[in-house]
């Protein structure tokens, strides 16, 4: 019998959790050796390129790819006279079915780019040559795209987040303050803009549908592709060693890999689908464009008495979402009364989706902003505002918090920023013809685990195996989970190999929702504590343990669990060109215990630099006659660049959480919240004029 001797000797190394290691892959990735989905070398590999319409609206009235079947190497062309059929009701198990799956099922065009069409071909140069050369049809309609809180055909969203706060009289206590805010905030469309674009090769190997998809969620994509086309799930592999971002933009059943999978299966051959920029834009989703009206009521000592927060976003008629940008008016501060509303307009449009921060990106904005301008009208410091109305408990559950750090957060980033002794005055500092302005906001963001499994393996020459289907999107989720793995194993960091990124290994979160180590980690450690039980009867190598954290995470009692933030920011404002430009920014973060501090200062100096680009540039702009998306490249959709990013200090502050066995919560969506607000908040501190809405363009700033 072979022993297992770092366990029975109990020697670990010192604990892996907490160093700061630089990631397992990084030199594969910087010496070009890390393969993506679109790097897999397969075998009579056929190349698709996808054919978008050109209209926002209409019928499909004929198709003529006579001169593309002639077009050398062209191998075949799918459209909706000759797609395989799909499953209707496949779909979100929060939002029902997806119409955004449905591709080249019928002759209808609901959005500009819909993909109407797939040439393929023996190369991805002759795919494209094919491809310009169809000819595609179509009766125009009259399409809708304008988007508005007064819409006629505005209506409630769905419930599936939980329903909207009635806490207390709002109307009344707002009547009742002594001073009250009611003001709108609007936010623009946004593009996840990852930058490996959507790539999947998929073939068939027997009975089993093989694909390698640029996705965030190997078993959840595997899923909803067995049920898409009708097949047993154990007959769908779904696969993917590095993805290049992710964003939310590739959490689910992507164009790439449905076009894909058609084109696999009606021609018997490997394909390759690999978007291009453009065709990323046109036909993956992004971040709703919203309407917020937010009011708030204070006594003269700043003790807020009312909070009213109505949302309202964008959706398209193919499948519903919820943008829960009123879920931070339900947790942040303590008021007697709170009311939330969440409506949507369904429009003809690309199904929205969630992009980094879903929901909180966009309402924090708008509440943050509205304290802001409460600050000012009470003449009290911004910052004492938010120390004011601290809860004790959930201001509308009334649920105990497992661990709340806002203070903390606020007292240390005030102190690192040098807030103390900030004149709250608007345009009292000029520095040349320059403005200069400080802001602050602060946001918490919901933190959770859901059931994952993880199999552990401990090996004959005394190493051990784990493997789950998690999926690294470039967080550096390798080295977090083995990490993790060596923890709760007792040994060293190098008696641990590690497998993700396979559906075949077995139910898993995805990476998104700042959901993914939190979810996996909660596997490894279970099957961890199991397969050491198992060990200590001394059993034959190789043995493995898999794990299921279903029961152990659903019987969790229930409380108000979230991550927090503060953010800090410091802007010049030319009033003559409009120029805004951050000159600093800090934040300081409770997001439970650190795996890796290197990691996690980067993911929160990420998440601030897509804050900044959010509240400075990021805007998708559609045509109103046309209805199509005229930025749909990164030339002309902008974001920010090295040129634009300021000194960044993000850090975190002490926090645990209790009901996590690692006291975990997540960094990846906190570090892009608030930071909107802080910069805006700056700005109008620097010139005295308010914005209200995104981004916070030149022609919204200049002055005469």
């Amino acid at each position: 019998m072979t022993t297992h001797p770092q366990v029975i000797d109990g020697l670990g190394a010192t604990p892996s959790i907490g160093s700061p290691r630089t990631r397992v892959e990084g030199e594969d990735k910087v010496s070009g050796k890390a393969r993506y989905a679109g790097d897999v070398q397969v075998e009579r590999l056929a190349h698709g390129a996808v054919v978008t319409a050109t209209v926002a609206r209409g019928r499909i009235s004929g198709i003529d790819d006579r001169a593309t079947l002639a077009s050398p190497g062209v191998i075949g062309v799918i459209d909706h006279r000759n797609a395989l059929r799909l499953n209707k009701e496949t779909g979100s198990p929060f939002f029902g079915p997806d119409g955004q799956l449905q591709l080249l099922q019928d002759d209808r065009v609901s959005h500009g780019g819909q993909p109407v069409a797939l040439v393929v071909a023996e190369t991805p140069e002759q795919a494209r040559a094919g491809a310009e050369l169809l000819r595609v049809s179509c009766v125009e309609e009259p399409h809708d795209i304008a988007f508005g809180p007064n819409h006629q055909a505005v209506r409630p969203a769905l419930t599936a987040f939980g329903p909207d706060a009635d806490k207390g009289d709002l109307e009344a206590e707002l009547a009742a303050s002594a001073v009250v805010v009611d003001e709108r905030y609007m936010t623009p469309a946004q593009h996840a803009c990852a930058m490996e674009p959507h790539t999947a090769t998929v073939w068939q190997e027997g009975v089993v549908l093989r694909a390698i998809d640029s996705n965030q969620a190997p078993y959840g994509v595997a899923a909803t592709l067995a049920t898409l086309f009708g097949k047993p799930l154990p007959e769908v592999r779904v696969q993917c060693e590095q993805v290049g971002g992710g964003f939310g933009s590739k959490t689910g059943v992507g164009p790439q890999l449905i076009l894909a999978t058609m084109a696999a299966v009606l021609l018997d051959r490997p394909v390759r689908v690999a978007l291009t920029r453009e065709e990323v834009f046109l036909t993956t989703s992004a971040r709703p464009r919203t309407d917020q009206r937010v009011r708030l009521g204070a006594d003269a000592g700043g003790r807020l008495r009312a909070i009213g927060h109505e949302a309202t976003f964008e959706i398209s008629g193919k499948a519903e979402f919820i943008e829960n940008c009123v879920e931070i008016a339900k947790t942040l501060y303590a008021a007697d009364a709170i009311r939330t509303r969440l409506s949507v307009v369904p429009l003809d449009i690309l199904p929205v989706a969630s992009v980094r921060a879903p929901g909180t990106a966009p309402g924090s904005f708008a509440l943050e902003s509205a304290m802001d301008e409460l600050a000012e009208r009470l003449e009290m410091d911004p910052l004492e505002l938010r120390r004011r109305n601290e809860p004790e408990t959930g201001p509308v559950s009334g649920l105990p918090f497992t661990s709340r750090r806002f203070q903390l957060c606020l007292t240390e980033g005030a102190r690192r920023f040098g807030w103390a002794g900030r004149d709250h005055r608007p345009r009292r500092t000029r520095q040349g013809r320059l403005l200069v302005g400080t802001g602050m906001a602060g946001t918490s963001f919901l933190t959770t685990a859901f059931p994952s499994s993880a199999t552990i393996t401990a090996e004959p020459d005394g190493t051990f195996t784990v493997a789950i289907a998690a999926i690294d999107i470039g967080t550096g989720a390798r080295t977090a989970l083995r990490a993790i793995a060596a923890d709760a194993l007792g040994v060293g960091w190098d008696s641990v190999h590690l497998k993700i990124g396979d559906s075949a290994i077995g139910p898993a979160w995805q990476s998104g929702g700042s959901l993914g180590t939190t979810s996996w980690g909660w596997a490894i450690v279970a099957a961890a504590r199991d397969l050491l039980a198992r060990l200590e009867s001394g059993p034959a190598l190789p043995v493995s343990v898999t794990s299921d954290t279903t029961e152990e995470i659903m019987s969790r009692p229930h409380r108000e669990r979230h991550s927090y933030s503060a953010v800090f920011a410091e802007v010049t404002v030319d009033p003559a060109t409009g120029e805004v430009r951050v000159r600093r920014l800090v934040g300081r973060f409770a997001v439970g215990r650190v795996v890796n501090p290197l990691m996690v200062r980067s993911q929160l100096t990420g998440g601030m630099v897509m804050g900044l680009s959010i509240a400075l540039q990021e805007e998708i702009v559609h045509d109103e006659a046309s209805g199509r998306h005229v930025n749909a490249d990164f030339a002309d959709y902008h974001f920010a660049a090295n040129a634009d990013v300021p000194f960044i200090d993000a850090d975190f502050v002490d926090d645990h959480e209790p009901d996590d066995p690692l006291g975990l919560k997540g960094p990846g969506e906190i570090g892009t919240v608030a930071v909107a607000a802080a910069i805006a908040n700056a700005v109008w501190h620097a010139t005295g004029k308010r914005q209200r809405e995104l981004p916070i363009r030149l022609d919204r700033v200049i002055e005469d």
